[in-house]
């Protein structure tokens, strides 16, 4: 039986099937369609413009290292005239963090990209390690979720870029829609969809620094992302965040892939679909201050503006414990539900024998609920640390002071010396006082 031909070329060999559409290319027209993809996306969208200096968030894992390449490729290729340099949160997860840190460092040796490392530890006195041994496992990726979302802002700042890459695809982006869907989250449904989202950083100049946040991978299929790493022979980091199992993301992600693997389109259209019921949110509820989102001046993609609560890929995967629901929708036709139950119960004595309507007084009542005013999210600066919120405190700082309040006052290390295999001397080290 002859070999199997590309779909495209008509002459190689085919070697890949691709699990977005079924196609069977060869590795050379794979490698063009998928990198001719993200361009087209990036046009569309109108991402970049020429000479902007532009971070992108490396973990190290194979999303953030895929994108690095490919935007490098493309960068030459098309002439973008982009200025790329690697952006790298440091967590502070022993066994985890550090090696995907070292593929940091490898990936930007081989490509020539400057590196930059912020952590954790220097920014908010805290590792991860730390919060997991204080708060235990469950709700832990909250904590890393918004301490990840401003960390980036915050090192983005000190090094003067005003726009963030992150290497979300079409799978992180299903998986969040279906989390907000199951959560009733219409806020956060409206703005995790767009490509494009900005928030002022927490800086001395958080007014007038924003810090836009795009996803040049939204549409690529995790598994073509894979096969495009191996077939150009990327080094990545492939090891699970060792406290990631416990988080609700994994069941949204379970989910998906079960879909998959009966519709392999079900990835697309899941986004498809939340693109198209984040149209139908209304703008005070979806967007940030004054309730509207902000205009690319080089394009016609909106910049929705996120606060520090906003879950992407990148900005947490936890259970959202301690967050707003945002189901003021859902809460509403909750209410409607019970009123239409105590319709039954109920008797108008001023209806009797008039022949009075009781469907046309439920249905008035409906629309008067349905345009009664939806509360606004009146974004603002944190009073303690500048980052822009929705509330007067944003999140971090919030579970900062939570974490600082059970923080001990002083930290009193013993360490045990031998000194000619007789004596003990016991010594105490210094006092360390924690941040009020």
């Amino acid at each position: 039986m002859p070999p199997t031909l590309c779909a495209l070329c008509q002459t190689s060999r085919a070697l890949i099937i691709r699990p977005k559409n079924g196609q069977k290319l060869c590795k050379t027209c794979f490698l063009s369609v998928f990198e001719s993809e993200i361009h087209r996306t990036i046009t569309a969208h109108g991402l970049f413009y020429q000479g902007e200096r532009v971070a992108i968030g490396a973990s190290g894992g194979k999303d953030s290292t895929v994108l690095a390449a490919v935007l490098q490729t493309l960068n030459e290729r098309h002439a973008y005239g982009l200025d790329l340099v690697l952006l790298s949160i440091d967590e502070g997860i022993r066994g985890y963090r550090d090696d995907s840190l070292a593929a940091v460092r490898r990936h930007a040796a081989q490509s020539g990209l400057p590196v930059h490392i912020f952590g954790y530890a220097a920014l908010y006195g805290w590792t991860m390690d730390q919060v997991v041994a204080a708060v235990g496992r469950r709700g832990n990726c909250t904590y890393c979720g918004v301490f990840r979302r401003q960390a980036l802002d915050r090192g983005a700042a000190q090094l003067g870029i005003r726009h963030v890459v992150t290497g979300h695809n079409a799978d992180d982006v299903a998986e969040t829609v279906v989390m907000n869907l199951l959560r009733g989250d219409l806020p956060r449904l409206g703005r995790a969809t767009g490509i494009v989202t900005a928030s002022p950083s927490s800086s001395a100049a958080s007014r007038t620094h924003q810090v836009k946040r795009s996803k040049p991978l939204k549409y690529a299929y995790e598994k073509e992302i894979v096969l495009y790493a191996h077939h150009r022979g990327l080094e990545y980091f492939s090891t699970e965040c060792v406290y990631s199992p416990e988080a609700f993301r994994g069941s949204a992600r379970a989910l998906i892939k079960d879909l998959e693997r009966v519709r392999p389109s079900a990835i697309l259209d899941v986004v498809r679909s939340g693109e198209d019921m984040a149209r139908l949110v209304p703008s005070e509820v979806s967007s940030g201050v004054g309730g509207e989102g902000t205009v690319n001046k080089d394009s016609t993609t909106t910049v929705v503006v996120a606060d520090d609560d906003d879950e992407e890929g990148q900005g947490g995967c936890g259970s959202g414990n301690g967050r707003a629901s945002g189901g003021e929708m859902a809460a509403m036709e909750r209410r409607l539900r019970e009123d239409e139950e105590a319709q039954g119960r109920e008797t108008d004595m001023t209806g009797l024998g008039q022949g009075h309507d009781r469907s046309k007084t439920t249905t008035a009542k409906r629309e008067k609920l349905l345009r009664k005013k939806l509360p606004k999210q009146q974004l603002q600066n944190c009073v303690r640390c500048g980052y822009l919120s929705s509330q007067s405190v944003c999140k971090a700082c919030v579970l900062l002071e939570g974490l600082n309040k059970n923080r001990p006052k002083m930290d009193i290390e013993v360490s045990v010396e031998e000194e000619n295999s007789t004596t003990l001397a016991r010594r105490m080290g210094g006092l360390n006082i924690a941040p009020p």
